[in-house]
């Protein structure tokens, strides 16, 4: 075990010290899960209403996405989406006569990670978009709103309060997710974190400073989203 002295040295932002590199790490852990949350409800928002939109073949194209992606564990999805991904994009560029592109590490996992998330997201949005009562859309359309208009005035107000509890879920998530990208070679938090162990071989400090790390993000978060939800369920009577 080592000293109280050395373990400050080790854990200083300063070299010799890790822990701007662990400091590094939770910086692009935090960049890669907020993008490829943004993805996520992008792609929920589109799988959710798709889902819903009654067009039986795009509902079952639909439904195979989410399932598949829901199926399989996460970690197989982001080596096979980042290999496979990255080589048939490249074939597609040689058939048309471009040459090859080199996928950086940190946009494949952004797209990655955000195209997983958006079969989550997908359920979770639709869950909350059938929780709103038919009486407030039928109404909208009663008064000659368009559907982009009801969508903004009514479907959306509405959905955000059902749907924050799963969307909280799923940023929490995803912060963890992040840590399997650095199976295709990006530095974030839970590489830098082996990267420092390996180095001093100080496993149990620096995997300690890593959770405490992850620990941090949680709480703010935790924070943040209940600040939203206070937000968003102004005017609302209080659950039980």
């Amino acid at each position: 075990m080592a000293s109280f002295e050395t373990m400050v040295q080790l854990l200083s932002p300063y070299p010799p010290g890790w822990g701007g590199t662990l400091l590094k790490g939770a910086v692009s852990t935090l960049a890669i899960s907020a993008g490829a949350y943004l993805i996520g409800i992008v792609i929920g928002m589109a799988g959710a209403l798709g889902k819903l939109s009654g067009n039986r073949p795009l509902g079952m194209v639909l439904g195979f996405y989410t399932t598949m992606i829901r199926a399989v564990p996460e970690l197989i999805l982001i080596v096979g989406l980042y290999y496979a991904g990255t080589d048939g994009l490249n074939r597609l560029l040689q058939w048309g006569g471009m040459p090859p592109l080199e996928i950086n590490g940190f946009v494949a996992a952004i797209a990655v990670l955000g195209f997983v998330q958006g079969a989550y997201m997908t359920e979770v949005l639709r869950g909350a978009i059938l929780a709103i009562p038919n009486g407030q859309i039928e109404a909208a359309r009663a008064f000659g709103m368009s559907p982009f208009l009801r969508f903004r005035r009514v479907v959306l107000p509405a959905l955000v309060p059902n749907a924050l509890p799963g969307l909280a879920n799923l940023w929490l998530a995803v912060t963890k997710d992040s840590a399997l990208v650095a199976v295709v070679g990006y530095q974030e938090l839970a590489l830098a974190t082996r990267l420092a162990g390996a180095s001093t071989k100080q496993y149990f400090l620096f995997f300690t400073a890593a959770a405490l790390l992850y620990l941090a993000i949680t709480l703010v978060s935790n924070v943040v989203f209940s600040l939203i939800e206070r937000r968003v369920r102004r005017g609302q009577p209080a659950l039980v």
